[in-house]
């Protein structure tokens, strides 16, 4: 998600932030964010961090249940690099404005086609609107109300018949949609080189008439593991290793064993859905080194399909995954042979997009 492209060691999102809260003395700054970001959110920055909705309007509804002043000011993310003089123009309507955005001009001919005929429009009474944008609060909680779906605050506000302000904006405050934009946006810096290692382990007792699933590949043996899922102590350790690179707790917070709808489940599928999310928020895997102490079953003779399964799951080279057996000499519960016990270490970096 282009939020969590690293400028140096922060998100995009916390770099916006940052740059505006240096600009003005805001009451209160205000993140909305998708459910499973949450948590992550709160750990980069001290901003008040709310759960977000399905669409643009939902998620500011639900930001301003948190805001107790008169005026907001809104902004995208992806309004990256707009310049301080901008916000500070903005801030200079209050405290009497109903709402204030600004605009670029169009300056090419404009037509606009229709079926019947090409109808020319005047491009001077064309604005195209940006962000960030001031409004009343109370006026966008009332349109809000209505259910209409605004694509941006200017046009709630003018929905209920009230005055609209435009100041010029500015090339700079662009949008980050594109590959191209990324590299137009002078004030975006290359994402820092830090490795982030993540460990994980786990341990699965034994149970007759099961199937055993490690590294999502069968072993043969008659036997599996007692567990709620379907038991891959591997996958498990290294759905936590990931989950610790990236700082964001561990399985059983994610997968609970509490839960009916994780009965059975595919450890493949979660650790898929681990991948996506570290993808999400900007993360990399470098490579993974995983130990499997077992005194039975013999792992040997799957060692390499294992690591091939691992590297198919997480989607990178089979290089990158390592995967190492051992016994326990006949010592504890694995000596024992009561059941098998997994240690995961993973190596994650920021997504690089410069290479873009």
């Amino acid at each position: 998600k282009k939020q969590w492209l690293r400028i140096e060691d922060r998100p995009l999102w916390k770099f916006v932030a940052d740059r505006f809260s240096r600009v003005y003395e805001f009451d209160k700054v205000i993140i909305t964010c998708s459910k499973d970001e949450v948590e992550l959110m709160r750990k980069h920055s001290d901003y008040e961090i709310v759960e977000g909705g399905d669409t643009r309007v939902k998620s500011l509804q639900n930001a301003l249940e948190c805001v107790d002043s008169s005026h907001v000011l809104v902004t995208d993310t992806a309004r990256c690099c707009a310049e301080e003089n901008l916000l500070k123009e903005l801030v200079s309507f209050l405290p009497d404005v109903d709402c204030v955005v600004p605009y670029l001009g169009v300056e090419d001919t404009t037509i606009f086609e229709d079926s019947k005929e090409d109808v020319k429009i005047e491009r001077e009474k064309l604005k195209l609107i940006q962000t960030p944008q001031l409004s009343r609060v109370e006026l966008l909680r009332e349109a809000f109300s209505s259910g209409v779906e605004f694509s941006d605050e200017s046009s709630a506000i003018l929905s209920l018949g009230r005055s609209v302000e435009y100041v010029l904006g500015s090339k700079n405050a662009k949008k980050l949609t594109t590959l191209e934009d990324i590299r137009e946006l002078k004030c975006l810096k290359p994402p820092s080189r830090d490795v982030f290692v993540g460990s994980g382990f786990d341990i699965h007792a034994f149970e007759s008439g099961k199937r055993m699933l490690l590294g999502g590949v069968e072993i043969d043996c008659g036997y599996g593991f007692k567990a709620h899922s379907d038991g891959d102590v591997l996958l498990h350790s290294l759905i936590d290793a990931l989950l610790g690179g990236i700082g964001a707790s561990d399985i059983g917070e994610w997968f609970p064993d509490t839960d009916i709808k994780y009965k059975n489940a595919n450890s493949s599928m979660l650790t898929k859905r681990v991948v996506q999310l570290l993808t999400s928020v900007g993360y990399e895997i470098v490579n993974v080194d995983i130990t499997i102490m077992a005194q039975k079953p013999k792992i040997s003779p799957y060692k390499k399909e294992i690591e091939r399964s691992v590297a198919n799951i997480l989607e990178i080279d089979l290089f990158r995954v390592n995967i190492k057996a051992t016994t326990a000499e006949k010592m504890g519960f694995v000596g024992r042979e009561e059941g098998v016990f997994v240690h995961a270490i993973t190596s994650l970096k920021y997504f690089d997009w410069t290479r873009l």
